[in-house]
């Protein structure tokens, strides 16, 4: 297939890449700041490169255009969690993203999301509300801009095959191995390294066995 990548600059989105290279798929990324990306990958004759903002439009649908599908890990950084930009930026992203994929008929979307983003299918975890609640409380306008991308996906996407992909804690351990899940539901954990991300992504554009859902990935 022919996938596009958002967010591909940063640790999650590189892992993205390589995945999705790896199971024979051709990659366009789209990103801001496209040089970030390691030589290897931008020079890769199966990776095509297109620069622009998450609001430009025309780019973004140039970006769009002829893709099969979206993989997203889009999210706001860690590093600056206090200091996210207020108005929900990333959700006003998707709802340009869904809009353009229905104009394309490209409907296969998967997006990186947290628990912030509920389910009707969870059940309580004191150690993932611990966690919810903290970043709700120290990283308010980041916590807000997640749950809204959870609520633009299901209220603008329901004429497309979207699963939300729900992480808890991330890691940056090599290790594949996953529970898939939803909170509360006595298997799955609060970790989960960004290759287990990447790796759920690429096999569940081909399984399709998540669609309409928002899972919860962790480690064992």
């Amino acid at each position: 297939m022919r996938v596009l990548i958002l967010g591909a600059t940063g640790a999650a989105g590189v892992l993205l890449i390589q995945e999705a290279l790896a199971a024979s798929h051709t990659v366009v990324v789209y990103a801001r700041s496209p040089d970030k990306l390691a030589e290897e990958i931008r020079h890769d004759p199966r990776v095509t490169v297109h620069k622009g903002e998450l609001d430009d439009r025309e780019a973004l649908s140039s970006a769009i255009m002829g893709v099969d599908a979206v993989l997203s890990a889009l999210g706001p950084s860690v590093s600056r969690g206090p200091m996210h930009p207020k108005g929900t930026p990333l959700a006003r992203a998707y709802s340009l993203i869904i809009e353009l994929m229905i104009g394309h008929r490209v409907r296969r979307l998967l997006a990186l999301g947290t628990p912030s983003i509920t389910d009707p299918s969870d059940k309580f975890s004191l150690r993932m509300s611990i966690i919810v609640n903290g970043v709700a409380t120290l990283a308010r306008t980041a916590y807000e801009d997640v749950v809204a991308i959870g609520e633009t996906i299901r209220t603008q996407g329901n004429d497309l095959d979207w699963t939300i992909v729900r992480v808890p804690l991330l890691s940056g351990a090599d290790d594949k191995n996953l529970v898939v899940g939803y909170v509360g539901d006595g298997k799955t954990g609060i970790w989960v390294t960004r290759v287990g991300f990447a790796s759920f992504v690429v096999q569940e554009l081909e399984k399709n066995e998540w669609v309409k859902k928002a899972p919860l990935i962790t480690l064992p």
